[in-house]
This record gives structure tokens, sequence and C-alpha cells, in this order.
């Protein structure tokens, strides 16, 4: 297994994406703690790890709250005497126009897309750089490489999770600790509530799946979280400072 021995840290691995590749990095062979702000939705993806025959830890965390999150990351340092790889994934998705979305709602943006992030890298990478290396990876999204009508809040702050990705490569690449941004694009889950609304309905937005997606479909959880596998593993090795966009050709 590609991931034997390590230790994964994720944050919102309740559902969705988050829980789909916490799942498959324990399949790899990584213990992993699975993190969400819904602590019962945590367990339950323990459980199902567990159940499969792997080993993962279930923790409730507001990725919004700084000293949990240090807490978290540092007590999960001291349990296992390491942590080879974060996967720093809840975010929000707020919709609406530069009139539309209020100051509030860009500041809860930026706290969940590109703040929280930073807070969870900060508290990994001095492990990382003690024990020799690590993987990190940043859920950014296809937003964050092109431009979506109506979602000033959204493509703001994913536009700044890859350049913060970037920047922080850059920085810590002599170390052998390699982050990496992970950019999905329509992956059918709840999260897309906001593109929802944005483009008018249910109907509307498979319309545009279906006729503005090259491939004409939604991705799908599996896809996703097979990626994240190749980021945190040594199959990426030499990849840092990388925006992985996955979304059927979307942003082309």
């Amino acid at each position: 297994m590609p991931l034997a021995g390590r230790v994964a840290f994720v944050t919102g691995a309740g559902s969705g994406i988050g829980r789909a590749g916490a799942i498959a990095l324990a399949e790899a062979g990584a213990h992993v703690v699975l993190t969400d702000r819904d602590g019962a939705r945590a367990s339950e993806a323990a459980t199902a790890i567990a159940e499969a025959g792997g080993a993962a830890t279930p923790l409730a965390l507001d990725v919004t709250e700084d000293g949990a999150v240090e807490a978290a990351i540092g007590d999960t340092v001291a349990r296992h005497g390491r942590l080879d790889i974060l996967h720093s994934h809840a975010g929000v998705q707020i919709h609406g126009a530069l009139e539309q979305v209020t100051v509030a709602d860009m500041d809860l943006s930026w706290a969940l897309n590109v703040r929280a992030h930073f807070v969870a890298a900060r508290a990994v990478v001095g492990q990382m750089r003690r024990q020799g290396g690590g993987s990190i990876i940043i859920t950014a999204s296809n937003s964050g490489v092109q431009f979506d009508r109506g979602m000033i809040a959204y493509a703001t702050t994913k536009h700044a999770a890859v350049a913060m990705t970037r920047q922080m490569a850059a920085d810590h690449a002599r170390f052998n600790i390699r982050i990496n941004a992970l950019c999905p694009g329509f992956v059918d889950t709840p999260f897309n509530a906001g593109f929802e609304v944005q483009m008018g309905g249910r109907q509307a937005l498979e319309r545009y799946v279906a006729s503005a997606i090259p491939m004409g479909r939604w991705g799908e959880v599996r896809e996703i979280a097979e990626a994240i596998v190749f980021l945190a593993s040594d199959a990426s090795s030499f990849m840092t400072g990388h925006a992985l966009v996955i979304d059927g050709g979307e942003s082309i």
C-alpha cells in the first residue's frame, strides 16, 4: 500500500469529497485523523473505514477556531509521532455578485477558504520539516483558475487559495515538503448549493453541466479521491506548487 505507515489529517472529512478522500487515504494504508464540524459525520466516516479494515480517528473540529486546529494537529503528532499528510479541505460556497454578497459573507469565505488553510498548514509545516518531508493538499477549486459569473466571494477566495499554495510551495520545497492545490470542478455533492441558486435551480445546473463541460457529466467523488491519494503519495514526488484541475474540461 503506497501510504502504509503514514499519518494523515483531513478537515471537512464528514461528507462529499472530504469523506471520499479520507476513505481513499485509509485504503492506501494511512492512519487518517478525520475531522469535521459535525462530529457525528466524522465518526460515521471513521466507522466505515474501520469496517473496511482501515485505521481512522474521528474528531469534531471547527476550522475557524485557530486554537482548536493547532491543538488537534499537535495532539495528532503527540499520539503518532509524525504527520505525513495534511488535506485541508473544509470550505464554504457563497453565491452572489458584488451587491448581493455582504461583508460578513466575504469574511466567512475568507475565513474558511483561505485563512483556515493557512492556519492548518502553519501548524504542520514545522513537524514535516523535522521529520524530513510531507505532503500538504489545499482544496481550492477550478474556480481558482477561472472566473464564475455571480460568485465573487467564492472565486476570489479560491484564486487566493491557489496563490497561497504556490507561495508556500516555493518557500518549503527545499525541506521536501510538497504543497499542492486540489481544484475540482462540478462533483454532485450538497456543496454545490450556491451554484444551484446562482444558476436558477437544479434543472438549470444540470443543463450547464451537460452543455458547458466538454465531458458532459458530473465528476464523481471517487475520481477526486484518487487524485488526493496521488498528491499524498510518492507518485507525485516531483510535484509541488501545482493546481491540479479535475473538471471534465470546463476550464479549458
